[in-house]
């Protein structure tokens, strides 16, 4: 396994220098969450930047996976909007289309899988009716990712509509498609009381990428290695059980104010569990 570092907690630094950083700093692999100043297919000069991270990654010897979670990209106003839980109305399109740009992006960086959510319900919304928006919007995502040989990884997240592993295997049951991968965030099992030693090795077949950080349980507060209840020794075991070899990658969006330290602390408190 490689251990990386998610952007989204280098949110004060350029893409480039974000990867230089990690890459000094010991770390194989980089999460790059799209957003304003990462990649954003929006924006000028995107191929430019795209063609540099390119030779960037190439250069340092980095892996890579593309993360489509950013807070404000599509919707300056409303968090995470629109979804894929989202109506036609309300922009599911777009989310859609913002999908197939980061399979894109994965593709020509030769990125491990593009991680995706589901989204949170709309209020006053029945869940069999967001369940049905999703699987149609999903379906044409894993087409889209089929026809470009890119693996998605659809991670399950915290009050939103696939919030569980529970909720995720009635997704494959629905939608079982072989590019159908899973992203599995070590903070949100604990967080949810879901055993984590049990979930790596149960969905060993669809696990495409990783996030890990400390938690505490109830709480969806991601916190540095130490301040929270996670035995990591159990965790990497696990890991190191069913020969994953795929990006474990560091998550702490809310560290960008002391990303660089964040980044150095987190190195020298897992770096030696994968090294035992």
């Amino acid at each position: 396994m490689r251990l990386g570092y998610n952007t989204n907690g280098l949110a004060h630094h350029s893409l480039p220098s974000a990867i230089r950083l990690l890459a000094s700093l010991g770390y194989k692999s980089v999460a790059i969450t799209i957003d304003h100043y990462a990649l954003n297919p929006y924006a000028a000069g995107f191929e430019t930047q795209l063609r540099d991270t390119r030779e960037i990654l190439a250069s340092l010897d980095m892996r890579s996976v593309i993360e489509t979670g950013a807070r404000f990209l599509l919707d300056p106003r409303k968090k995470h909007h629109p979804t894929l839980v989202s109506s036609k109305q309300s922009g599911r399109p777009l989310r859609i289309e913002f999908l197939r740009h980061a399979i894109d992006m994965a593709v020509y960086l030769k990125s491990d899988c593009v991680s995706l959510w589901s989204g949170t319900l709309p209020t006053n919304d029945q869940r069999e009716d967001g369940f049905r928006r999703l699987v149609e919007g999903l379906q044409i995502v894993l087409d889209y990712a089929e026809r470009r040989d890119m693996q998605i990884g659809f991670e399950p997240e915290p009050g939103m509509l696939i919030d569980t592993m529970a909720s995720f295997a009635e997704l494959v049951d629905r939608i079982d498609s072989p590019r159908l991968g899973l992203t599995l965030d070590i903070g949100h099992l604990h967080c949810q009381r879901e055993p984590i030693q049990a979930s790596i090795l149960d969905w060993s077949d669809r696990l495409v990428n990783v996030h890990i950080e400390d938690i505490r349980v109830g709480v969806h507060e991601h916190l540095m290695f130490g301040d929270g209840e996670i035995d990591f020794n159990e965790t990497i075991a696990a890991l190191r059980q069913i020969d994953y070899d795929n990006g474990v990658h560091v998550e702490l969006s809310r560290h960008s104010h002391c990303g660089p330290d964040a980044a150095r602390q987190s190195m020298a408190f897992l770096q030696p569990l994968l090294n035992q």
